[in-house]
């Protein structure tokens, strides 16, 4: 995938203008035009069934105790399929293709992005399903041996998808809220589809009152082929899905070209781990490689020469 990036005049024009990152900086997140035929998503969902039936295109060399990822025997609850850029030829090629890496780059303000992480999402429509409602979340809480603070991700619907979907759902400007003073019993290498939900939401309430803000949640809503990018200190939740259809959906992190690795530990003194850490190469001091070029590939740079590991 590495090398020389271009886009088309038409691919061009669908880059964010200086007013949409102004918008971008202040409220922490951002929606594009459709940038995706459905022929692509078609592609893409097909890839997806494919993947549920256990089909592969490679396979991770090791699964890390951590990552989320759903098999036939978890039941029929939500879905969260980790690594499916790595794992789907389709995913990695359509959905990560220079456009999507040229927009992100160019919200951060950076002239190159590596991809970050990525994640097949499976939400069933059964408003009695408690994994359906996702709580209030940052994505920065489980990147904190991240030393950037800028990452990005960016929420990929393969159909319309609306409230009745449970479409993501950001707090507005939530992503300048000062961090609050670290909880005992905090974790951040615990999936937050494991954490108790109104815990959660109570974290939320303590944050917007220990900043002086007004909580104000932004459903987000979708026509096909549209990408929304939200910063990884915005919070963000959804509701259930109540459309009588499966709600799918791919997300895809980005990460600046300067995001390092660096030691973190939690509450109790344990040090944080991301499942990157066991999967990636070693720097030559002996740390985890944000910039492996097997899972972090470089997918934008404005240089124009080729872009090689």
């Amino acid at each position: 995938m590495e090398g020389r990036f271009t886009l088309s005049p038409g691919e061009e024009r669908l880059r964010p203008s200086p007013e949409d990152v102004a918008f971008y900086r202040n409220h922490g997140w951002f929606l594009t035009p459709p940038l995706f035929t459905e022929r692509e998503l078609a592609s893409v969902r097909e890839a997806g069934e494919r993947f549920y039936r256990g089909e592969r295109d490679r396979l991770l060399p090791i699964r890390p105790s951590r990552t989320a990822y759903w098999q036939p025997g978890d039941g029929d609850g939500q879905r969260h399929n980790d690594y499916i850029a790595y794992e789907s030829d389709a995913v990695r090629t359509i959905l990560c293709k220079p456009l999507v890496g040229a927009i992100a780059a160019r919200l951060i303000g950076t002239p190159s992005v590596r991809l970050w992480s990525s994640t097949l999402i499976h939400k069933p429509s059964d408003p009695d399903e408690p994994s359906n409602v996702v709580p209030w979340h940052t994505d920065r809480h489980h990147w904190q041996v991240c030393t950037s603070d800028d990452l990005i991700t960016a929420f990929i619907p393969l159909h319309d998808c609306d409230v009745e979907h449970g479409t993501l759902t950001v707090l507005d400007s939530s992503h300048t809220w000062d961090d609050l003073p670290p909880q005992p019993g905090d974790d951040p290498n615990r999936h937050f589809a494991g954490r108790p939900r109104q815990a959660m939401d109570s974290a939320v309430r303590a944050a917007a009152s220990y900043n002086g803000a007004t909580v104000q949640p932004v459903p987000l809503r979708f026509r096909a082929g549209q990408v929304s990018f939200h910063h990884c200190r915005t919070y963000h939740g959804s509701g259930p899905n109540l459309s009588g259809s499966p709600r799918q959906v791919v997300t895809i992190r980005f990460q600046e070209a300067s995001n390092r690795w660096r030691p973190v530990t939690d509450p109790s003194g344990s040090p944080v781990v991301y499942s990157h850490d066991s999967l990636v190469r070693r720097t030559d001091d002996g740390h985890p490689d944000y910039s492996d070029p097997e899972f972090c590939p470089v997918l934008w740079s404005d240089d124009p020469r080729p872009q090689h590991p």
